[in-house]
């Protein structure tokens, strides 16, 4: 039966996601039962095409994104994919009548990690941040105000601002892995190798801004996504604040984290904001 195969993608979506990210995860549990699976299904399908081109080296990595690709598109016009993950990521495509470019522009990021190392301009940077973390924080809008157009409209901005101050911070924290392992760096004009206080602090004030846009649209969010939204977002803050608490040397070093410790007192504290509505 055909329900069973999608309850079989979902569940392939959800393992995914716990898999590959336990604080996504986390925030994930949080939101409303209604809205919950759908965000797994983005998840499962931009975490696959990332895997494909950052962790399978031995390889052939561009055969494999071109064949998923194909499979994504393929899934998308037949409204079902024998890929678990796509079968998933499709239904909740279609769902929410998602705009293919934001897909498009997902993909377009994503295939240049397969080549491209440097970005040295801004308009290299913000082209690649929308592609890879804008859209994706607007196909998660899209399902958080359940296709309600005007709602998606006043808060587009602060979803963008809050996909790029998430993936600028994951810029930073994984600042060693991309550059030694992968040969890349994100930030232009600036020098990883001589990384220094002063640019670090740059950086982080740029971070700092976005987070403060997004902020108000997070306010605005519908109930049964807000609480999960506002825990993703304290702990990205909180990843920041170590980030800018440790040396630029240490950075380049090693990648920085946030103990269990800790995501569970950030948890507890925001759940207490938001019981008393303090957000």
């Amino acid at each position: 039966m055909k329900g069973i195969f999608d309850l079989v993608s979902n569940r392939t979506s959800e393992m995914v996601t716990k898999e590959y990210s336990t604080s996504f995860s986390l925030a994930t549990k949080l939101l409303g039962q209604t809205i919950r699976q759908d965000i797994y299904n983005i998840y499962g399908f931009v975490r696959l095409a990332d895997e494909i081109v950052d962790s399978f080296s031995g390889y052939e990595q561009e055969r494999l994104f071109n064949d998923f690709e194909k499979q994504m598109y393929c899934a998308l016009e037949d409204g079902i994919s024998l890929n678990p993950v796509l079968n998933a990521f499709q239904h909740t495509y279609h769902k929410y009548d998602m705009s293919l470019e934001y897909v498009e522009a997902f993909m377009k990021s994503m295939r240049a990690d397969l080549n491209k190392r440097t970005y040295n301009t801004k308009a290299e940077y913000e082209e690649y941040i929308y592609g890879s973390a804008d859209v994706v924080g607007l196909m998660c809008l899209q399902v958080f105000v359940k296709g309600d157009k005007e709602k998606f409209s006043k808060l587009k901005d602060s979803a963008e601002k809050l996909g790029s101050a998430f993936q600028k911070v994951n810029f930073l924290r994984d600042l060693k892995q991309d550059f030694e392992d992968l040969g890349r760096t994100y930030f232009p004009n600036t020098n990883l190798m001589d990384l220094d206080e002063c640019s670090k602090l740059m950086l982080i004030k740029e971070i700092e801004m976005d987070f403060e846009q997004a902020y108000n649209g997070i306010l605005q969010l519908p109930m049964d996504a807000r609480f999960g939204v506002f825990v993703a977002y304290r702990y990205y803050k909180q990843l920041l604040k170590k980030i800018a608490n440790t040396p630029a040397i240490e950075i380049k070093n090693k990648r920085i984290r946030v103990n269990n410790y800790k995501k569970m007192e950030l948890l507890t504290r925001s759940f207490v904001k938001y019981q008393l509505n303090l957000l």
